[in-house]
């Protein structure tokens, strides 16, 4: 029980460190009153996904999911918000904003009235998390073929690959302490893709990486 507990803290300790790598993109955004290059997408994906396993954890009374979740749902809430007020273009974001929500709203009532029954409702919650989950986890490598042309890890950030190792890791051992399939099978690509990135700065160890933080 007592690892259980050490599992847990560790999870929501790593995860809220990943989710806090934003709030650097929020200082920016307070001080030059722009969002400047700062993403827009990250910020609102990362909040779908954290509304979604919020539901799943509430379903499935996991104090783990519903900490970590509820906390980084507002964090990243907050970042979106920051965003439409200072930017100059205000619509792209509140027209995308307000198509989530009609998402949100669609899929509550398709997994509340049309999946009474409770475990078929975490089943297919569960499966969808795990798709979305992977396919974030899986994003960043989308600009690898850029990396070993250009030789340099400078759209990189070391600090967030690390950060991010370590709660795929502590997630994928919290899912297998709790049988839970649909909390592991998701992070493994998490633990394959930092490890990608990793050896990509030891690869090209001679350029001196420019960190930027970047959402989780």
């Amino acid at each position: 029980m007592d690892g259980m507990w050490l599992l847990s803290g560790a999870c929501i300790i790593f995860t809220l460190s990943m989710f806090s790598s934003g709030l650097s993109d929020l200082r920016v955004m307070i001080s030059k009153r722009s969002v400047d290059n700062v993403q827009f997408l990250p910020f609102l994906t990362t909040d779908l996904n954290n509304l979604g396993w919020l539901y799943y954890g509430l379903l499935k009374g996991d104090v783990t999911l519903i900490i970590v979740n509820s906390i980084g749902a507002s964090l990243q809430t907050l970042y979106i918000v920051a965003f439409i007020l200072y930017s100059a273009e205000k619509r792209p974001p509140v027209y995308q904003v307000l198509v989530s929500l009609g998402v949100l709203v669609l899929g509550y009532i398709y997994f509340y009235l049309w999946i009474p029954d409770v475990a078929a409702r975490l089943n297919q919650l569960g499966l969808f998390c795990s798709v979305f989950t992977i396919s974030m986890y899986l994003s960043p490598l989308t600009d690898l073929a850029v990396i070993i042309r250009t030789k340099s890890t400078q759209r990189l950030s070391f600090p967030l690959t690390v950060t991010t190792l370590l709660t795929s890791t502590s997630w994928v051992l919290y899912g297998l302490q709790r049988a839970d399939l649909y909390i592991t099978v998701p992070n493994l690509p998490g633990i394959v893709t930092s490890m990608v990135r990793l050896w990509l700065f030891w690869r090209y160890q001679q350029e001196k990486p420019l960190y930027r933080p970047l959402q989780a």
